[in-house]
């Protein structure tokens, strides 16, 4: 075990029983870890930074509410990568990229790990969603809850396309917030 994975792990484990300075302070290194990740595998698709990290806070948000499902006799970076690639994977299904924008290399580990495990609890997402304001829950809500492309959300939720994608940016950006506001409570 690396001294990495120790360090995260005891910070999960404090955080698991409430303290609120370490699982900030797990979800601030987890981040930097998930942006790493998203860059590099979004660049060798053609993505952008900005997608890079819409992952890393949906991944955050995933990692937060689903952290009672952590098995503390069970290393922690597994547990976080797993999380990373399911959130990949929804991505690509939402953008409706395919297996085949994925290089060769990346084919197998994407797709070897699909087995659609939900990462984020319903009651926590939706008592968090009613505090975000209208367009950014429509938009959010849209995209990245119900799948639609950011031209059938901007309909839905009647605004502008640029509206839909930076209510979702902004959006995550506050749930994000909220979430750490509530560990330090």
């Amino acid at each position: 075990m690396t001294t990495e994975e120790i360090d995260l792990k005891s910070l999960m484990l404090a955080s698991l029983e409430g303290n609120a300075a370490s699982h900030h302070a797990l979800l601030s290194r987890l981040s930097g870890r998930l942006r790493a990740y998203y860059r590099g595998k979004l660049a060798r698709i053609g993505r952008g930074t900005a997608e890079a990290e819409d992952l890393v806070q949906e991944a955050i948000l995933a990692i937060h509410l689903k952290r009672h499902t952590y098995d503390p006799a069970e290393p922690l970076t597994p547990w976080v990568h797993a999380i990373a690639r399911y959130k990949l994977i929804d991505f690509l299904r939402r953008t409706r990229a395919s297996l085949a924008n994925v290089p060769i290399d990346e084919a197998d580990a994407i797709a070897g790990h699909d087995d659609n495990v939900d990462a984020e609890s319903t009651l926590d997402i939706g008592r968090l969603m009613e505090r975000l304001p209208k367009n950014m829950r429509c938009s959010i809500e849209a995209v990245k809850l119900d799948g639609l492309s950011i031209a059938e959300a901007a309909a839905r939720c009647r605004i502008s396309e640029s509206g839909v994608k930076m209510s979702i940016h902004r959006g995550l950006k506050t749930l994000a917030a909220m979430i750490a506001r509530e560990t330090k409570a």
